[in-house]
């Protein structure tokens, strides 16, 4: 059972390796993703938290009332795509928190910030077999716009494209 979470906005101490932890765990597992899919997600995590706040950026994390972080989801608005999209990025659920509605409302953040923030939309990148983070990413009105093979986590998967337009 998990204590009640609260979504909460902003870097705290932590945060950066929690989430990398998150991920490392998880596709490990799941996925077969080694040692050089955490790292990118720690060195690039890291990247992007070191200038917050930012008027482009947030960052959302999911907290139990001891601080654990059970979740994660990050809109990079600093380097938009050709059509002024932002960036979905590091969007994470620790196993114990997954089915609760905590994913779906880390997302419904992520989304209402870039709408406020009056960008065009949201683009994210992840993989064939995620399928309920798809079927929550498409609830949201995304939509999957481009799929190929590749490597860019260090293990060949589909990788898809998902774009939201506001």
């Amino acid at each position: 059972m998990i204590e009640p979470v609260s979504i909460v906005e902003g870097w705290c101490p932590g945060a950066i390796g929690d989430i990398a932890a998150l991920h490392g765990r998880h596709y490990a597992r799941d996925w077969g993703f080694g040692v050089y899919f955490e790292a990118k997600v720690a060195r690039e995590l890291a990247g992007f938290v070191s200038p917050l706040p930012d008027q482009d950026c947030g960052l959302w994390l999911a907290r139990d009332g001891s601080g654990r972080i059970l979740g994660a989801v990050a809109l990079d608005g600093r380097e938009p795509d050709g059509m002024g999209r932002a960036h979905l990025r590091w969007f994470i659920l620790d196993d114990a928190a997954r089915g609760k509605g905590l994913g779906a409302r880390l997302l419904d953040q992520a989304v209402a910030f870039g709408r406020h923030r009056r960008i065009s939309g949201i683009y994210l990148w992840t993989f064939a077999g995620l399928d309920a983070a798809r079927g929550l990413y498409e609830s949201r009105g995304f939509t999957l716009v481009e799929q190929r093979s590749g490597d860019t986590w260090g293990t060949p998967v589909t990788e898809q494209r998902f774009e939201l337009t506001f």
